[in-house]
């Protein structure tokens, strides 16, 4: 969208100096972004359009422009930039491709919606074979959400392309992630500048006093120079927005035009496509002279009309819309509604009758229902939400628009927007709801006010469990549903502020499911008559042919640890990959990725756990969300970085409650612990097993009962073993008699516990903890007298845990061995302590064989740049090419 028509540019050195600066970047083949930043009329669209203009010839020259009118459109804007290269689409893998072809509403079907932004990324560097891309995007502010969160992911992973993209955005209205990118803040010319260009105007003389007060008025504001003088006069009583000025001086010189050209501009700007065929479509609807009318519009200055329609500013299109009655606005919607190809954009169709409509009208409601399904299919929650919430302010049909609300509110939750949804909620009628929609909008509330946070943290599993009980005699199957689902919910909440055992509680009077017991019964067994009874009752239900943990995915996990059992854990975390792949879904790929991180750092394979936190980041940043942080917390406290940990406690802690804290506090204990430091572990661990949460509470226990030993705090110890004792014994595995015995072991220093410790923990895969057990045998074996045994037992521990990595450990194992006369050998530096975790997830994965467009793949970033990284990894770990990594330690 132009800016006044290109005319010449006044006092902008340093912002085209910025820009020059860009596309020489991308010229050399190393792509950047610009974001031009500024209140409205400062000149951002003119310095697009000077870069447009100044752009070299090779340069291949596309644009979009967000529309204030189309913010929920699914994809608008990031269509309108696509479409010029288009035409590489054939060249793209299969599943970008037809992502893109799904999201663009050009084929049927559900995209991966979080690799659209990829998809897009692979279609731009392949238009890039015919020259340098130049990407420019006016009132990026106003783009949709589904567009914005792609192009800012696209825009953060173009270093090695020829692309350069740039960006106009008010100040104040961000949009998908931009204040993230790299930013220019464009301000008001100086007062030579101003006067300059106020020079420049031929069309107006002003005389000196006049001339003051529109520079005193502009503010430097390039389009206020311009515009104030024709707004005709400045006697108001008291200053307004320089924007406000600016739209009155359009929509002055609106209503100065015949009747046809004021219609044919509101058209113009109900209609952000700037498609003419359309115009010119719709005008004749409305009996317009067309060209009469395009003759007046384009002589006003406000809009040109060629191949497209542009108007000269973007405050010009939003003056000309606002300035319209309302009648007229909506004759302008059904006009464009009816000239619309219901086939090839029913979408846009559906919201011109939404728009044109002045009351209840079912038939627009429909259509607008199948709007949002098709944007739910495609990934356009947001522009679902918005479909939704407008076709139930058209229901006819009471039951209809409830359940219409209540999807607009379950859609609105899922764009983000808890707020917005608890708004939507707030609106329906709870006295005339039906059982089953009544649980419906408590299930809403309880996720709702968990989103939000804070006393929603706890309130949301309370409502949740509201729901379940509503539906305990109606719909027993559901009820159990809603209860697992506040089981969910309340374990991230955890016994400590006593909601998950509000929850338990309310199960137990829960219908009772058909033969075999389910997971709830599991639960309820586990939490009423011990872990004697409940860990067979878990076992049954998690390892039986059913496979009844699949719709808890998330509960399944921690009741895996809960049992010690690494075999189960391995086949949900398996189960969570194979489906996240297959479905494409983000939720459940990023909770296997998690999972697989956590058992790599328990099992003592930190190279495999750096890959799965790299992975689990790119897809969280394809998503504009933040990385879950708890695997990275177990790697630091397990390594024994101190101010990585210190600084992931933070991060952690500042997120949540309950599980959250608990999690961090038995990190914490394991980190000073493995530091010596046993007070600041006694009370982390402490904090830990407070709460008698499931999972933390189990691997809490033994930091706990070491911490107590060391600090001579026996009673402590001893009960702490003793609940310990009454998880592990049940459970039976290998991992758990080991750890529990090595647990004894610290309380009543026998010989015989330290033996067995080492024995059960080298039949399982916990390398971690059997070097920890034989770090404990050789320091009761010193303080015993027993210096040679102890060597023994301490050089294997310094060994194991400085082959793993464990380095707070390996320096204790290194001190103890020390005090019996000997020193320990220095070890190795580990590859991934010369790679970053990012860097580390490519060199395995090319270690195994993948090519550089698979790993792009996986990590959301172009084969470019995945080669480019290779060449950092060659440099760092000293070899030249991708053959040697598979003889490179811990990239197996």
């Amino acid at each position: 969208m132009s800016s006044a028509f290109s005319r010449p540019l006044v006092g902008r050195h340093d912002e085209i100096a910025s820009l020059v600066a860009l596309v020489g970047g991308a010229e050399r083949g190393a792509g950047g972004v610009l974001v031009l930043r500024g209140e409205p009329g400062i000149g951002k669209s003119a310095l697009l359009d000077h870069a447009e203009r100044a752009a070299p010839e090779r340069f291949q020259l596309i644009r979009a422009s967000g529309s204030e009118f189309e913010g929920e459109l699914a994809f608008a804007a990031l269509h309108q930039l696509c479409v010029p290269v288009l035409g590489h689409l054939d060249a793209l893998s299969d599943p970008y491709r037809d992502s893109l072809l799904v999201a663009f509403g050009l084929a049927d079907g559900a995209p991966d919606p979080f690799r659209v932004g990829l998809a897009v990324l692979e279609l731009l560097a392949t238009a890039t074979a015919e020259g340098p891309l130049l990407c420019l995007v006016d009132d990026a502010h106003w783009m949709d959400a589904a567009s914005a969160r792609a192009l800012t992911f696209v825009a953060r992973r173009i270093a090695a392309e020829p692309i350069a993209m740039v960006f106009a955005a008010r100040d104040s209205d961000a949009a998908g992630g931009l204040d993230e990118l790299p930013g220019l803040t464009v301000g008001g010319l100086s007062e030579a500048h101003a006067r300059a260009l106020l020079a420049e105007e031929k069309t107006l003389t002003l005389d000196e006093r006049v001339r003051d007060r529109v520079l005193a008025e502009a503010r430097g504001n390039p389009l206020a120079l311009i515009e104030l003088p024709k707004a005709g006069g400045f006697a108001l009583p008291t200053p307004s927005p320089v924007a406000s000025r600016i739209e009155r001086s359009f929509q002055a010189r609106t209503a100065e035009l015949p009747q046809d050209a004021r219609l044919l501009l509101t058209l113009a700007s109900a209609d952000p496509t700037g498609d003419p065929g359309l115009l010119w479509t719709a005008a004749q609807r409305l009996d317009i002279d067309v060209s009469a009318a395009s003759a007046a519009a384009e002589s006003s200055g406000l809009v040109r009309l060629d191949t497209r329609v542009r108007f000269c500013h973007p405050l010009a299109r939003s003056a000309t819309y606002r300035a319209a009655a309302p009648e007229r606005r909506h004759a302008a919607h059904r006009a464009l509604a009816e000239a619309t190809d219901p086939v090839a954009a029913p979408d846009r169709r559906a919201w011109h009758h939404a728009q044109a409509t002045t009351g209840p009208d079912e038939q627009v409601a429909a259509e607008l229902e199948s709007s949002a399904s098709r944007a739910q299919a495609r990934g356009g929650v947001a522009a679902a939400a918005a479909f939704l919430e407008r076709a139930a302010a058209l229901s006819l049909d009471p039951g209809k628009q409830t359940e219409r609300t209540l999807a607009a509110a379950r859609a609105t939750l899922e764009a983000g927007e808890p707020e917005a949804a608890a708004d939507l909620l707030a609106s329906i009628d709870t006295e005339t709801l039906e059982q089953l929609q009544h649980a419906s909008v408590d299930l809403l509330r309880g996720q709702i006010a968990f989103a939000e946070g804070a006393d929603g943290v706890t309130r949301g599993p309370e409502l949740i469990l509201r729901a379940a009980q509503r539906l305990g005699t109606s719909d027993p199957r559901r009820s159990r549903e809603y209860f697992v689902a506040a089981l969910e919910m309340g374990l991230l909440v955890g016994r400590a502020v006593g909601v998950l055992d509000r929850v338990l509680a309310a199960a137990r009077s829960a219908p009772q499911a058909a033969e075999p017991p389910d997971l709830l019964d599991a639960l309820i067994v586990l939490t009423t008559e011990g872990h004697q009874a409940g860990v067979p009752a878990l076992r049954r239900v998690l390892t039986g042919g059913g496979a009844g943990w699949t719709s808890a995915p998330a509960l399944a996990t921690v009741l895996a640890g809960e049992l010690w059992d690494l075999d189960l854990h391995a086949t949900i975390v398996d189960w969570l990959m194979r489906t996240g792949r297959d479905t494409g879904s983000p939720m459940t790929i990023r909770l296997g990725l998690s999972q697989v991180a956590i058992g790599a750092v328990f099992t003592g394979d930190f190279g495999q756990a750096m890959a799965a936190i790299a992975e689990e980041e790119a897809i969280a940043d394809a998503l504009g969300d933040a990385p879950q942080l708890y695997s990275r917390l177990h790697l630091a406290a397990m390594r024994g970085r101190r101010q990585e940990a210190f600084d992931l406690f933070a991060g952690v802690a500042g997120r949540g409650s309950g599980h959250s804290n608990a999690n961090v506090h038995w990190a914490a204990a394991l980190l000073h612990n493995g530091l010596a430091e046993y007070q600041d572990a006694l009370a982390a661990a402490t904090r830990a097993v407070a709460g008698n949460d499931l999972y933390v509470t189990g691997i809490g226990l033994p930091e706990l009962v070491e911490a107590a030993v060391r600090c001579g705090e026996l009673a402590t110890a001893e009960s702490a073993l003793e609940s310990l004792l009454e998880r592990t014994e049940p459970a039976g595995t290998d991992y758990a008699l080991g750890v529990a015995a090595g647990a004894r072991a610290l309380v009543g220093g026998r010989e015989a516990d330290y033996r067995e410790a080492i024995e059960r923990l080298a039949g399982s895969r916990m390398a971690p903890d059997l070097a920890r057990a034989h770090l404990r045998y050789g320091e009761w074996l010193r303080r015993a007298g027993r210096r040679r045994d102890a060597r023994e037992h301490l050089r294997t521990a310094h060994e194991q845990l400085s082959e793993i990595g464990l380095e707070a450990f390996a320096q204790r194992a290194a001190d103890e061995l020390r005090a019996t006369g000997e020193v320990a050998r220095s070890r190795s530096e580990h590859t991934y302590e010369r790679l970053t975790m990012q860097e580390m997830h490519i060199a395995r994965q090319v270690a195994a064989g993948a090519t550089s467009k698979e790993v792009a793949g996986h990590l959301f970033l172009s084969p470019r740049t995945i080669d480019a990284h290779l060449r950092n990894i060659f440099r760092k770990l000293g070899i030249t090419s991708r053959r040697q990594l598979k003889d490179i330690p811990d990239l197996g």
